[in-house]
C-alpha cells in the first residue's frame, strides 16, 4: 500500500509531502485501506497527546541504558491505571494531582478497588 500525503503547516504556510508503505495481506479497497490507516495515526496521535500532556514525556531527557523506553512503560501503565479509576469524574491530569494528595484514592487507583 502507498500512501501520499500533504499537509500544511498554518504558522508557515509550509507543504510538506509525505509517502508511506505499507504491507498488508487484507483484501481491501483503497478506501478501506485508507480509512484503517487514518484510525490508526488517530489512535496514536491521541496517545502521544496524552503523555505530553499530562506526563510531559517530550520534555524528558532520559537517555542512558534502557531508561527512556522503561519510564515510557511505566507512564503508559499510570495513564491506563488513571483511565481505569472511575469513582471519581475527573480528567486525567486532576486524577493525577489527587493521587499525589490523597493516598487512599492512590491505593485505589493502583490496586483496582473501586
Amino acid at each position: 500500500i502507498c500512501i501520499e500525503s500533504n499537509r500544511t503547516i498554518l504558522s508557515t504556510g509550509e507543504t510538506q509531502q509525505e509517502i508511506r508503505y505499507y504491507i498488508s495481506s487484507l483484501q481491501a479497497t483503497p478506501e478501506n485501506f485508507l480509512s484503517i490507516i487514518r484510525q490508526h495515526w488517530g489512535i496514536e496521535n491521541k496517545l502521544h497527546w496524552v503523555l505530553d500532556v499530562i506526563f510531559n514525556e517530550d520534555l524528558s531527557t532520559k537517555q542512558a541504558g534502557n531508561a527512556a523506553e522503561n519510564f515510557s512503560i511505566i507512564t503508559k501503565i499510570a495513564l491506563n491505571l488513571l483511565k481505569n479509576n472511575t469513582t471519581k469524574k475527573l480528567s486525567i491530569k486532576k486524577k493525577r494531582l489527587l493521587c499525589t494528595l490523597d493516598n487512599n484514592f492512590l491505593a485505589n487507583t493502583v490496586f483496582n478497588k473501586f
